[in-house]
């Protein structure tokens, strides 16, 4: 069994930052949950009421620019795909996320600050078997030129294409098989992004205000990047938009057995996605994981020396 159980952390451990929209400082402890919890925020920030948030699709506030959760008393936590995308990616299946302010830390645009939290604690095994989501027939969602798909497959496979007028970004395209480790290998250190032209208009609508170039987001204009220390890969933009899929899919309540396939497609898209998968009849089934499929999910096989160290500048 302990191939085949779900995981939590074996101790706690806690982030802190600003967030990238509002600004706002925040400090964020993942702390250890028994088998079937999931992952549920807490606002620490908030004395009555409803505090707690489960990280789920239904309780997504679609926006372009990040992901909300709002539960049915109105609290939210945003920006909670980087690290929706580090506990799927480290094998994560039930925590407890306390956090003192409206959005979760950006650190440095990525999620290896997580990724290494996560694993320097190690993950605990628990006695209760995996529930993934097996997807069983294609479901397509499209929007302004965008489109967003999840297909039958044995494990999950994540395949993005992206377009942008930026020459510094042009086309660029990838596919990455989740299993083996291969989100901290390949994707967990890539940055979020924006245009240059983006930033001013963002910034007057009270978001991006603790986005800083460089330091915990990477800005294109033109043929010009501004990125610290340089681009982590040559085709960051494209890595991360897969990291972003991968926390947004996370919010499924557990694993998804499926191909995904988004061009041009962003949060709210694939939030759109979920809400068509679990309407449309017979096209997903939740199923208790055997070892075969165990070994397919994310999380599996996650080596620490394949981690990225900080800063780590590869292109």
């Amino acid at each position: 069994m302990r191939h085949i159980v779900q995981n939590t952390l074996k101790a706690s451990v806690t982030f802190e930052g600003v967030g990238l929209h509002t600004g706002k400082p925040a400090r964020m402890t993942l702390i250890p949950a028994p088998a079937g919890h999931g992952i549920v925020f807490k606002r620490t920030d908030i004395a009555l009421g409803n505090t707690l948030i489960p990280a789920r699709w239904d309780l997504v506030e679609r926006s372009p620019l990040c992901t909300r959760l709002v539960n049915a008393a109105g609290v939210s936590v945003s920006t909670v795909e980087h690290i929706m995308a580090a506990l799927s990616g480290c094998g994560v299946h039930n925590a407890l996320v306390e956090i003192d302010g409206p959005e979760v830390p950006i650190v440095d645009g990525s999620s290896a600050p997580f990724v290494r939290g996560i694993m320097q604690q190690g993950v605990q095994r628990l006695g209760v078997p995996i529930v993934a989501y097996q997807v069983l027939k294609p479901v397509t969602v499209e929007k302004d030129g965008a489109r967003a798909t999840l297909l039958p497959s044995d494990g999950l496979t994540i395949e993005f294409h992206i377009d942008f007028a930026e020459e510094a970004i042009g086309r660029q395209s990838r596919t990455l098989d989740m299993r083996n480790g291969s989100f901290a290998r390949e994707l967990c250190d890539s940055r979020t992004f924006c245009r240059q032209a983006d930033v001013e208009a963002m910034q007057a609508n009270g978001l991006a205000l603790g986005g800083v170039p460089g330091e915990n987001a990477v800005v294109f204009d033109g043929a010009r990047v501004e990125s610290g220390l340089g681009l982590r890969h040559a085709d960051e933009p494209v890595r991360h938009k897969m990291l972003d899929a991968l926390g947004d899919l996370a919010l499924a309540g557990g694993p998804i057995l499926g191909r995904y396939v988004g061009e041009r497609a962003g949060h709210a898209l694939t939030n759109t996605l979920l809400r068509a998968l679990f309407a449309e009849p017979g096209a997903v089934r939740a199923v208790a994981c055997d070892a075969a499929m165990t070994a397919r999910l994310p999380g599996q096989g996650l080596i620490w020396s394949e981690i990225p160290a900080e800063q780590r500048r590869v292109a």
